[in-house]
């Protein structure tokens, strides 16, 4: 398969038209029709089917969509890295990161290091710990930020100075609101959001002290914003992260930790035998100088 073709590719499955697809890639109509018909034709399979509206995408269409972003954005940052400046220090950093207080150190990290290298840029991604690893793994990302418990064994890995701790986010008028903790009884009988991330569950499951299963789970959440709109509407509370959701002022939530308490650590990682471009050096020798100056103080 050519790049360029599944650029075009691309291009025919976001427009949902050929005439506007040709249009925005500056080609005529029967040249991009052609293109994608050798495509189908290369792959053995229908990539689209046609109709009087425009075009969709069959399932077989839908799985190389997928794919052909991943490969696209692959060969994109790969050239950008290969575009720095032999006497300065460009290119693209790509890091992966759950919803955590603690990217906060990772942050004051890039901060310097783009004050050093201004021409170093840096893309973030947000997702679970599922999502981060199979980017990670597809070579989009240079970096992931886990929260503990993940599996790091196909990773090198660097522990940073924070920790995060586990509680639950609740409306102010909730009855759990007067106390100053939360204990596993008190969550028995309530609706709960939980993340639907397994080893976190397993986690929680052991602070619990039962399966999370055997508990009225009425939601599951990927990232808390969303599950945070829902516990304000009363649809039930949260186990999540502290500092994530505003909690302070007039807001209608309230944050409890749980006792006994349960904190986790967290790990920046990147794929074993990895090899960076100069800009994911310099990084990883800020980040390493920060944490060494945090330990120190």
């Amino acid at each position: 398969m050519d790049i360029r073709v599944l650029r075009y590719f691309i291009a025919a499955a976001t427009e949902k038209n050929v005439s506007s697809a040709a249009q925005s890639l500056h080609l005529s109509q029967p040249a991009l029709s052609k293109q994608l018909k050798e495509l189908e034709a290369e792959l053995g399979t229908k990539l689209f089917s046609r109709g009087n509206r425009g075009i969709a995408l069959t399932d077989q269409g839908n799985y190389l969509l997928k794919k052909a972003k991943e490969i696209v954005e692959l060969v994109d940052k790969t050239e950008s890295n290969f575009n720095e400046a032999e006497n300065d220090i460009s290119g693209e950093i790509f890091i992966g990161c759950g919803e955590t207080e603690g990217m906060r150190f990772v942050a004051q990290s890039l901060k310097k290091l783009q004050e050093t290298y201004p021409a170093i840029r840096i893309h973030l991604h947000s997702g679970n710990a599922d999502d981060i690893s199979e980017k990670l793994e597809n070579g989009l990302l240079d970096f992931g930020i886990f929260i503990d418990p993940t599996d790091k064994s196909r990773y090198d890995y660097i522990k940073l100075p924070y920790k995060d701790r586990w509680g639950v986010l609740m409306r102010k008028d909730s009855p759990l609101v007067g106390k100053e903790t939360i204990k596993p009884q008190d969550l028995f009988d309530k609706p709960l959001l939980v993340s639907r991330q397994s080893t976190v569950n397993n986690e929680l499951s052991g602070w619990l002290g039962k399966s999370i299963e055997d508990i009225s789970i009425v939601a599951t959440y990927n990232l808390i914003y969303n599950a945070g709109l829902m516990v304000e509407e009363g649809f039930g509370y949260a186990l999540c992260l502290d500092n994530l959701v505003k909690t302070e002022g007039d807001n209608e939530l309230y944050f409890r930790p749980l006792d006994p308490p349960l904190e986790v650590n967290l790990n920046i990682v990147w794929k074993k035998h990895q090899i960076f471009s100069r800009a994911g050096n310099k990084f990883l020798e800020q980040l390493r100088k920060d944490i060494e100056n945090s330990r120190a103080q």
